[in-house]
């Protein structure tokens, strides 16, 4: 039973699949899939003002300092992935839709998760003021890098368009509330703290809001008529073998450096993952409406993926710590 429990979706991952499921039967369309776009647009601002405010200043000083980590996480996001994704492309083009080629080169050129990836962090005893640090910064790094990769690997696509000015999009709608966010915090942290984990609501309610619309107007478009179960199986093969080269990777690349187990366990849940949060937002701003629902599909498959995984391997890194300190 604790074996299945292991195995079991968490909650959040169950409610994506409920808000795929209600788009494809009952898509958003005419005016109200106009309203829905707005608020969905009014709520990514919310949702990075909410980011910005929650990032501590003291906890990045305190965790910067540590550059060998944050590099090799660096290189492993924004240079392992992406080089990851254009050798297997030609293998992609094969066995994938176009437009799931596309979203698995998407998902290999966003950044890195935050919370899971802290939280990953916590649980297995490595090193959380890196973490904290390496991961909000790839957040930030990924407003400049991901329109910039996915301009590179997309470049056949002119579903990309011109990554100059997906790169000022991007900025004016999630670095710009990002930083107004963080620049509030002296005033909107003890609000943040007394509301708790309510807040983790707002941030997963905004990311279903934003699934559902994508989702509708991929369905309204004929999505699911034009993509086997086949493909679908395919796709799922096709992030688990990712998610196993890029933690493959992490862990070689942290044992030939050097470092220490802790730091190994932080570079493998910060350089492993990639984001949902940042992806869905980032995907509504440099695609066209029509085609997001398909492009974001692989980083919906891999999210789960990689937390029930990482998961397991944090209860062994934890497990291993434990029988070191007796």
């Amino acid at each position: 039973m604790s074996f299945l429990a292991r195995f079991r979706p968490d909650n959040f991952t169950l409610a994506l699949a409920g808000t795929v499921l209600l788009a494809s039967l009952i898509p958003a369309s005419g005016n109200f899939a106009q309203l829905l776009e707005r608020v969905t647009s009014a709520v990514i601002l919310v949702l990075f003002f909410l980011h910005g405010s929650k990032l501590s200043r003291q906890a990045i000083w305190a965790g910067i300092g540590h550059w060998r980590l944050h590099l090799l996480v660096t290189a492993t996001t924004f240079a392992f992935f992406p080089l990851l994704g254009w050798l297997l492309k030609p293998a992609l083009q094969f066995l994938l839709p176009p437009e799931l080629v596309l979203g698995v080169l998407f998902l290999c050129a966003l950044p890195a998760t935050v919370q899971s990836a802290i939280a990953l962090t916590g649980l297995a005893r490595g090193n959380i003021p890196a973490a904290v640090c390496s991961a909000s910064g790839s957040t930030l790094m990924g407003i400049v890098f991901t329109p910039i990769l996915a301009g590179l690997l997309l470049s056949h696509s002119t579903s990309a368009g011109n990554p100059l000015d997906a790169m000022g999009k991007i900025a004016a709608q999630l670095l710009l509330p990002f930083v107004i966010g963080h620049l509030l915090r002296p005033w909107t942290s003890g609000l943040l703290q007394r509301v708790g984990n309510k807040i983790k609501i707002v941030d997963q309610g905004s990311i279903l809001l934003v699934v559902y619309s994508a989702f509708s107007g991929a369905v309204v478009a004929g999505l699911w008529q034009q993509m086997p179960l086949v493909s679908m199986l395919t796709l799922f093969l096709v992030c688990a073998l990712i998610l196993a080269c890029s933690m493959a990777w992490c862990i070689w690349a942290s044992r030939r450096f050097g470092f220490t187990t802790a730091d190994e366990a932080t570079i493998l849940f910060c350089g492993a993952q990639k984001s949902l949060v940042s992806g869905i937002p980032m995907a509504k701003v440099l695609f066209a409406a029509s085609v997001v629902g398909p492009m974001v599909l692989p980083v919906m498959l891999f999210h789960p993926m990689q937390l029930m995984v990482s998961a397991m391997i944090a209860g062994r890194y934890q497990r291993k710590a434990g029988n070191q300190v007796i």
